[in-house]
């Protein structure tokens, strides 16, 4: 099987054209983890199978690290563009991609006959704790109250298509993340678990985060949940609606068109290298 190894902000997949290759929805989930291993595997996040599709331009197949099918990801979508860009699979500068049944819109900029950097429509914010989901006697979760190990701590809770909590807080370069990441993500007021996103504000129009992922633990960059973050920065009163989120792996700009309800994400897309690997 050929296979390309691509990151935005260091938010690391490999990305396989479902086109070419014919991968049963049976095997995926245990050659994800297969490949995923970053000892005994290629390495990454998860895998992301790169698919025809009648709805769109291109689908989008993601998985996570332990196998488990993710909705969407920021970092991912963006290096699909780059992939099918410069592989010639498209001439478009402004194309769809379908992930789980929903459309993103991405402008590529392209330099030297390559794509570097991708603006997403990642969509309107979802607030509502019953579609993110987050068990609540509140309509929407902003700035509650979560008990997680004997600590108290205050989210706000947001759908990106895939679900985000956002933890404000003073500090978090030495936050102990591989201890309390999981107890987030597997806390029972997430029925779907939980992306977590542990953030700084630096000023209205700075903030730094880190994210842990459910079904992949501690990762460089999150799309979604940088989205999530500035839709939470905001209705905190915290930040503008233009923020640069700077990740362990990079930065992202992220906008939130409150006129239009759309949330716009840009950032670059890598290719690291390409191979081909036995698969049993």
């Amino acid at each position: 099987m050929k296979f390309t190894k691509m990151h935005g902000c260091g938010n690391d997949y490999i990305y396989v054209d479902g086109t070419r290759e014919q991968i049963s929805m049976e095997q995926k989930p245990e050659i994800v983890r297969r490949l995923s291993d970053r000892h005994f595997g290629i390495g990454g996040d998860g895998v992301i199978f790169i698919n025809e599709s009648k709805e769109a331009d291109f689908e989008m197949e993601m998985y996570n690290m332990d196998g488990s099918r993710g909705e969407m990801c920021g970092n991912g979508i963006r290096c699909v563009a780059k992939f099918v860009y410069d592989r010639k699979m498209t001439d478009k500068t402004f194309i769809s991609v379908i992930s789980c049944g929903k459309i993103k819109y991405l402008d590529l900029f392209v330099e030297e006959e390559k794509v570097s950097t991708v603006k997403v429509n990642m969509g309107s914010p979802i607030f509502k704790a019953a579609d993110i989901p987050v068990i609540s006697n509140k309509e929407e979760v902003i700035g509650d109250r979560i008990e997680v190990e004997d600590k108290t701590y205050t989210m706000t809770c947001v759908s990106m298509g895939n679900p985000h909590a956002v933890i404000f807080m003073d500090e978090i370069e030495n936050l102990p993340l591989e201890k309390i990441g999981p107890c987030f993500e597997n806390h029972v007021r997430f029925p779907n678990r939980i992306n977590t996103e542990f953030v700084k504000v630096v000023d209205r129009e700075n903030v730094e985060m880190r994210v842990w992922e459910r079904g992949t633990g501690e990762t460089l960059a999150c799309g979604t949940g940088a989205c999530a973050v500035v839709a939470a920065c905001v209705l905190n009163g915290l930040t503008k609606e233009e923020v640069t989120v700077k990740l362990s792996g990079g930065s992202l700009k992220i906008l939130w068109d409150r006129k239009e309800n759309l949330i716009y994400m840009t950032g670059p897309a890598v290719t690291v290298f390409e191979g081909e690997i036995t698969i049993d």
